[in-house]
């Protein structure tokens, strides 16, 4: 931990975890902050919602873009009760996040019934091996979508 006010923003995710299991939810918990103030909390709701993306990381991700009005959290630190699933370190880059801070690891996540070291392991594997089939069947209009996306001037980039 970096400071002290590290600490007392995982110690709201990790508070958050906790109400969550109470709750019949998953042990993961979210804040998201800038300037040391409160932007957004998540917590995960896979089970609740039926969502496998409804974990607490996305969750705040979310709540946090829908409170600023925008898809980038710039500025912001995400701070979680647990070291982040490759879905959700994704979702931290495509929110260009400046930090995340986790406090549980993969390990304690593991430990838990949550071991994730598939997905980290899968991306270096050859895709016929992995346990999704991912296949290109790509029609003559395929690049359509992004011809339209290049031709409207009035895009938002990203």
């Amino acid at each position: 931990m970096t400071s002290l006010t590290d600490a007392q923003w995982l110690g709201r995710a990790i508070d958050l975890a906790v109400d969550n299991v109470a709750e019949g939810g998953g042990p993961f918990g979210a804040v998201i902050v800038r300037d040391d103030r409160l932007v957004s909390t998540g917590q995960n709701r896979v089970t609740r919602d039926l969502d496998p993306t409804a974990h607490a990381e996305v969750e705040a991700i979310r709540s946090a873009c829908r409170a600023i009005g925008d898809f980038s959290l710039a500025g912001m630190t995400l701070y979680t009760s647990c070291e982040p699933c490759p879905l959700c370190v994704s979702a931290s880059l495509w929110a260009r996040l400046d930090r995340v801070v986790y406090a549980a690891d993969r390990e304690d996540a593991a430990r838990g019934g949550f071991d994730d070291r598939e997905f980290y392991e899968l991306f270096a594997r050859e895709r016929s091996t992995w346990p999704t089939r991912i296949e290109e069947a790509r029609p003559e209009h395929a690049s359509a979508p992004f011809d339209a996306w290049l031709a409207d001037t009035a895009r938002t980039a990203y």
